[in-house]
């Protein structure tokens, strides 16, 4: 079975890594100067002073305590999820290729066949990960044979389509 497209986010990685670098190297720098009886940097004077006047009970503080706690459960978020959760993966025979079908071109392929169906008047077509979502309006034939036509239709499109999962369809036929 292939496996789910995931998104590169080289730029995000890139920056938060420079960002950390540059801090813990600051700090490094800071306390090797410390350890080595030099004044320390006017900045960590003023931070120090800063942290005197400020509790953590602040406003001002519990607001960029709540910002960062969101910053860095973004960050998190973007870490474990695939983020290409839009392409469907689609079956090969060789191990090095690799192909994909956005969910969006899947569904309309299938509208398009759905629609040639006789009796189906419109049609909406949703393309999940593992589920195919399929609404008609029948407006002449009996709802249980459109049914049946449509539930054809759908397994020969979906094997056409070569994706690497198998799709369930699930259709729902109406009249108007």
């Amino acid at each position: 079975m292939s496996a789910r497209f995931r998104s590169p986010r080289r730029l995000p990685a890139a920056v938060g890594a420079c960002a950390v670098l540059g801090v813990a190297g600051l700090f490094l720098y800071e306390l090797a100067a410390v350890r080595a009886h030099r004044p320390g940097m006017r900045w960590r004077d003023e931070l120090s002073s800063a942290l005197e006047r400020h509790t953590p009970a602040d406003p001002g503080v519990l607001i960029g305590g709540a910002a960062l706690a969101l910053a860095g459960a973004a960050l998190l978020l973007y870490a474990l999820t695939p983020g290409l959760r839009g392409i469907l993966p689609m079956a090969s025979g060789h191990p090095e290729v690799r192909g994909g079908l956005e969910r969006k071109a899947a569904a309309q392929v299938l509208r398009d066949r759905v629609m040639e169906v006789s009796g189906v008047r419109s049609a909406r077509v949703s393309v999940g990960r593992s589920r195919i979502g399929v609404r008609a309006v029948s407006h002449f034939r009996e709802l249980d044979d459109v049914r049946a036509d449509l539930d054809a239709v759908l397994s020969v499109g979906v094997a056409e389509l070569g994706l690497a999962r198998e799709l369930r369809p699930r259709v729902r036929v109406n009249r108007r």
